[in-house]
């Protein structure tokens, strides 16, 4: 199968999408597929003039044969060839329900549902990445359930997590610095657990919302707990594993998730989870396996993670049940297969 990955600028950076597009770009691949990868300019997902000139331009070069699949987060930069879509029987791959919401912006996240909703029925099918966002489009957005497919990250294989070896807990936390991955609400429901000997390191980009990112430094210190919490940015690969093996607990307060990748990955290396149920972030926790509480309940996730850090015997527990559920999560190899049957014309 021939066919071309349209996606926004900047393929490398970090975030949940673009390691969802990397990964299964490289497994299709590795499945012997044909695929062109073509990175839009410009901004996304509202577009500005160079967006839309990028989209135009990488529309009209695409060879006869070959099938365009749109990355939601460019889908309002193709809206000039809205009725081509149909023809060329596009698939859409949608990260997040509104491809994707705006970060706390009422105005812009109506423009961008009013985008989808015009766009996303004229596509032959449309990929999404959890259940959480299946479960809205056929009502909300016009699509036709026969041609929604979900595809779940799949989740690399990993060696388990050795931890710490205390004393004390190690608390890792996955997420871009922006406001939907709440580490406000971790960091104000760890404020509340003085008494105990806990450590705090956020893994995440700060580009994409850099006054966030320095609100949660401030937020931090404003809590009294600065000396607790370190914010490591985007480190390497060897230094990414070494936190992940020094890790006792994995914690997230995400208010929407498209993916739920971190959660995914500490399942897979054996680590409980503590996190709120944003979006598809809590689909893959067991009550065995960790605990899943109410999107910006900072006290239940309080005391949650309480439990957690003071009782080593139950964390070891759910650690157990945690690295027989991550083994069980499909791989990239299974999910490039399902990708490619999902698109297939």
């Amino acid at each position: 199968m021939r066919l071309a990955m349209l996606l926004p600028g900047a393929l490398q950076t970090a975030s949940g999408g673009h390691a969802y597009d990397r990964a299964i770009i490289a497994g299709l691949r590795a499945l012997g597929h044909d695929v062109q990868v073509i990175e839009l300019a410009g901004c996304h997902p509202l577009p500005d003039a160079a967006a839309i000139a990028s989209a135009m331009a990488a529309w009209d070069g695409l060879a006869a044969d070959v099938l365009p699949v749109i990355d939601g987060r460019c889908l309002p930069a193709f809206h000039a060839r809205a009725e081509a879509l149909p023809g060329r029987h596009a698939v859409a791959l949608l990260h997040h329900p509104t491809a994707p919401p705006a970060e706390d912006d009422t105005a812009t996240r109506a423009r961008l549902q009013d985008a989808a909703r015009d766009l996303l029925p004229r596509f032959a099918r449309v990929v999404v990445t959890s259940e959480a966002i299946a479960d809205r489009l056929p009502a909300g957005f016009g699509i036709d359930a026969a041609r929604l497919h979900v595809v779940v990250p799949g989740t690399p294989d990993a060696a388990r997590s050795t931890g710490s070896g205390g004393p004390g807990c190690e608390i890792l936390s996955v997420g871009a610095l922006v406001p939907r991955k709440g580490h406000d609400v971790l960091l104000r429901a760890l404020s509340r657990l003085p008494d105990l000997e806990w450590r705090l390191t956020i893994v995440g980009a700060t580009g994409q919302d850099p006054a966030h990112a320095r609100a949660l430094a401030a937020l931090a210190e404003q809590l009294g707990i600065a000396a607790r919490v370190s914010f490591a940015g985007e480190p390497g690969a060897e230094a990414l594993e070494a936190l992940w093996q020094g890790a006792d607990l994995f914690a997230l307060a995400t208010r929407r998730d498209g993916h739920g990748m971190a959660i995914a990955e500490a399942l897979r290396r054996g680590l409980p989870v503590a996190i709120t149920a944003g979006g598809a972030a809590g689909q893959r926790v067991t009550p065995q396996s960790g605990v899943v509480c109410a999107v910006e309940d900072e006290a239940t996730l309080s005391k949650s993670l309480r439990r957690l850090i003071f009782d080593v015997r139950l964390r070891h527990t759910v650690a157990a049940t945690a690295w027989e559920v991550g083994r069980a999560l499909p791989d990239w190899t299974a999910q490039s297969r399902a990708f490619a049957t999902a698109i297939a014309p």
